[in-house]
């Protein structure tokens, strides 16, 4: 097999013959749980017409030939282009899957949270650590709101800072805990102007809160969506498609996991064929890990 042959492979040949299936698909875009490694949320993206491949948890991609390198890679393999063809030719021209991928490991069960009551914002513990990350009171009351879960592994109640999700949930936190009423998923904060030209993109809700801090409490004229965990990058798709966004400002922090997912969010962004500028924010709070220590450093916290 040479290249050009394996380039015409369907990569979600490929996928099915390791025993992989998509778990969505919509128009040319199929999600599958990545070939690189264990996950629950499929991460793995294939845009089937252009047949070319992207895992957001490793933040690289490819064709044909590059998922085969990447594929033999992950499992310890001699993994050059020859050894990909190789690979791709004993696997398609077989029923049987020569691939063995290491037994899934046993995910730790987590704790569940369900909700006890919401209120504003009155503990003082929690008026304080938002005073110990730069964002006032009044702000914060206009975003957040105080809320008691019961974890039903324990029994114990917890009050802590919470705010909105998109799928009807909670993102909680307070010092030294963090956690999800409901499925963990992103949420979305409209913009003063209508239909605007860009979408804001922020790790956390304290980093967007810094930033509106910066502005004196004024929010962005554009869109922002909160991630709430870099691994919910998937979900912006259905909020970026055809909604016509021009600009997408990323707030990512400046570490490794930051830069692998500002190269995920160009390539989402690439998608979106209205959406051509990708501006990350990096600079305006460099060296600094990310925008709310930039900000506590600007207020000498």
């Amino acid at each position: 097999m040479n290249i050009e042959q394996a380039k015409a492979i369907p990569i979600s040949e490929i996928l099915n013959r390791v025993g992989l299936k998509p778990t969505r698909s919509y128009n040319q875009e199929s999600w599958f749980l990545s070939p690189l490694r264990a996950e629950k949320t499929a991460s793995f993206h294939v845009h089937n017409e252009k047949n070319l491949w992207f895992d957001f948890g490793e933040a690289i991609g490819g064709d044909t030939v590059r998922l085969a390198q990447a594929i033999l890679q992950s499992q310890g393999h001699a993994n050059s282009v020859s050894d990909a063809l190789k690979w791709l030719d004993r696997l398609i021209g077989s029923n049987v899957v020569f691939v063995k991928f290491e037994k899934q490991p046993e995910i730790k069960k987590q704790p569940v949270y369900s909700l006890d009551y919401v209120s504003p914002i009155t503990r003082p513990q929690l008026i304080h650590y938002l005073h110990k990350r730069g964002i006032p009171l009044s702000l914060g009351q206009h975003y957040l709101k105080q809320a008691c879960v019961l974890n039903t592994n324990t029994g114990r109640l917890i009050t802590a800072l919470a705010w909105d999700t998109e799928n009807g949930g909670l993102e909680l936190t307070k010092p030294g805990f963090k956690a999800s009423v409901g499925a963990k998923t992103i949420s979305f904060i409209r913009g003063r102007k209508s239909k605007p030209p860009g979408i804001h993109i922020f790790e956390g809700m304290m980093d967007y809160l810094s930033a509106i801090t910066q502005l004196e409490g004024r929010p962005f004229q554009d869109d922002t969506i909160i991630l709430n965990s870099v691994s919910n990058m998937t979900q912006i798709l259905p909020y970026l498609y055809q909604y016509g966004y021009s600009v997408g400002y990323t707030w990512m922090d400046n570490d490794e996991a930051g830069r692998k997912a500002q190269n995920a969010l160009t390539h989402i962004f690439k998608q979106e064929h209205s959406l051509m500028v990708h501006t990350p924010m990096n600079e305006v709070y460099r060296p600094f890990k990310d925008v709310n220590a930039w900000h506590m450093q600007k207020l000498g916290l």
